[in-house]
């Protein structure tokens, strides 16, 4: 196989997973972690060795962890109810079929609906729902940075 061929499958593997950080249906940390892998062994993993793939693989393992988690955590730091991080959840997997604004705000709108029903309390509702919101954005902005550290980590090891 061509090795110019497997450097730009590995290029557009990571600019396709930067993408994917914030894009829906994208997953961007699994595809920038492909992309450094492939590189990493295009070189028999000489520049890039197997120390580096290991820490971008913790904080491909962290940034996954992250952006799973995140919302539900600011949801029960806000004391949301179980009806509450269901909501969340449904609401999350309901925004990735409408874009990248039904990703940030539905799960918004599935935790402000499961608090209110399971405690009839507009207030806390609409607490619950801006700490989900929260914790999702934070979510994602650790999730971009991490992926950059990612490739900035590889990049280092390759040119250097």
């Amino acid at each position: 196989m061509d090795i110019n061929f497997l450097w730009i499958a590995s290029a557009a593997l990571i600019l396709l997973g930067l993408a994917g950080t914030v894009l829906p249906l994208l997953p961007g940390t699994l595809l920038v972690w492909t992309g450094v892998l492939l590189g990493a062994w295009i070189d028999d993993f000489t520049r890039v060795g197997v120390s580096t793939v290991v820490i971008i693989s913790i904080l491909a393992a962290l940034a996954w962890a992250l952006d799973f988690v995140a919302g539900l955590m600011g949801a029960k730091r806000a004391g949301a109810s179980r009806l509450a991080l269901v909501g969340a959840a449904v609401g999350t997997v309901v925004g990735i079929y409408m874009g990248l604004v039904g990703v940030l705000f539905m799960p918004l709108v599935g935790a402000a609906m499961g608090e209110y029903w399971a405690q009839r309390d507009q207030q806390r509702a609409a607490k619950v729902a801006f700490a989900t919101w929260l914790g999702l954005i934070v979510g994602m902005v650790a999730k971009v940075v991490l992926s950059f550290v990612m490739v900035g980590i590889f990049l280092v090891a390759l040119w250097l």
